[in-house]
């Protein structure tokens, strides 16, 4: 936005207001994502292609909400060679044009009533749990009111442009007074080139705030904790305050290397999918090593991992299900040792159960309804125990064993 908090002139010209350097950061954020979403009024008048470009090699999933489907027959968004796109509409709007749609690939999913927050329900249950909303003012404001936002990026370039009419960041919010003004929390300041970017976690709107699980499920999750003591602590990625929890967040580490030097990993992820193929004689893994160090983020090096085993088992070294939780746990003790902020922050859930949120990794993760195994909480309480110097649970200990 511009100094004088504008994203278009009163026309609906736009580019650029920041600069080269803060639309750089914006690619990194893409590229940190699962998805992004945009209104139909941004594919109309900006027909953008929302790729991550030089942000990293990921390719996040392109949503567009529209209730009437009132967008062009061609657009940037339909090109679905490299990463997909989803359009999500109001029941029974435009079929043919859905028909139009579904000829050029992308896929079309219809709600009851559309709005954000059953929207983003939907995408959870899909396994898109960090999403970045670049959306226009309405939409945006929507979002907000919805209490689907967690974190803002603002991006304020030293400029102005003036316009009674010129659209804003956030549209009505329905606040009358200061007093009702939404506080960021946690808040950070960096000058990106010339711009000033401001960003901090959103609180709950009071009749949005997430429902607890009961204390049946809560015990559930990890019997080693009394019910009665324990509360639950959800993360996932970066996206939320305890997003650092996370395996994928932005935290280099010094680890050795397959050669026993050490050296800087980008974060835990590029050090956990490197070790799938460590020691493996063969060229081709050797490469598929190099090629995940250098990756630009996370996500990144996880999709290749991930990939190369999925397509050439018989490169991953043959002990790698028995070590591979000590090898997560060796990563994850390094960032929480060199970090002191880490440290303290998970010092500071002494008593609470950590879940990673993932709904379809049922081995890292807790999955959609305490399913899954949640080795990434188990090994985070675990460590947790060790800095506090406490005795590790029996149930702790056989995670480390498997």
């Amino acid at each position: 936005m511009t100094l004088d908090g504008k994203i278009a002139a009163s026309s609906g010209h736009a580019a650029w207001i920041s600069s080269k350097t803060s639309r750089s950061r914006v690619f990194e954020l893409r590229g940190r994502s699962d998805a992004i979403i945009v209104g139909g009024n941004t594919v109309r008048k900006d027909n953008p292609r929302l790729t991550a470009r030089h942000g990293g090699g990921h390719m996040p999933v392109r949503i567009v909400m529209t209730q009437t489907l009132d967008l062009p027959e061609e657009a940037n968004l339909w090109d679905v060679s490299d990463v997909s796109t989803i359009v999500v509409t109001q029941r029974g709007a435009r079929r043919s044009f859905q028909k139009l749609l579904a000829s050029k690939g992308v896929e079309v999913v219809e709600f009851e009533i559309l709005n954000p927050r059953d929207v983003m329900e939907y995408f959870h249950d899909r396994g898109y749990l960090s999403i970045l909303w670049e959306c226009g003012g309405t939409l945006a404001a929507s979002a907000i009111s919805a209490g689907v936002i967690h974190k803002v990026f603002a991006f304020v370039a030293p400029k102005i442009i003036g316009g009674k009419n010129a659209p804003s960041p956030v549209a009505e919010l329905g606040m009358v007074e200061m007093s009702q003004a939404l506080d960021l929390i946690d808040v950070c300041y960096e000058q990106v080139g010339p711009d000033m970017l401001i960003s901090g976690f959103l609180q709950p709107l009071p009749d949005v705030t997430p429902v607890i699980p009961s204390v049946d499920e809560t015990f559930a999750i990890d019997p080693t904790v009394t019910p009665h003591e324990s509360s639950i602590i959800f993360f996932y990625k970066t996206w939320d305050p305890y997003g650092a929890f996370s395996n994928f967040s932005p935290h280099p580490i010094e680890m050795p290397d397959e050669n026993g030097d050490y050296a800087t990993w980008l974060s835990v992820e590029h050090y956990y999918q490197v070790h799938k193929f460590v020691g493996v004689n063969n060229p081709v893994a050797w490469d598929c090593v190099e090629k995940i160090k250098s990756a630009k983020s996370p996500e990144e090096a996880a999709r290749m991992g991930r990939s190369m085993l999925r397509q050439r088992p018989d490169l991953v070294r043959s002990d790698w299900e028995s070590v591979k939780i000590d090898v997560m746990y060796r990563a994850l003790k390094c960032k929480f040792s060199i970090y002191p902020h880490l440290n303290s922050m998970l010092l500071s859930t002494a008593g609470s159960v950590l879940v990673e949120a993932s709904p379809h990794d049922l081995f890292w993760g807790g999955g959609r309804d305490g399913e899954g195994l949640n080795y990434l909480g188990r090994l985070l309480m675990q460590l947790r125990s060790e800095f506090l110097g406490e005795p590790s649970s029996s149930t702790e200990s056989t995670c480390l064993a498997v």
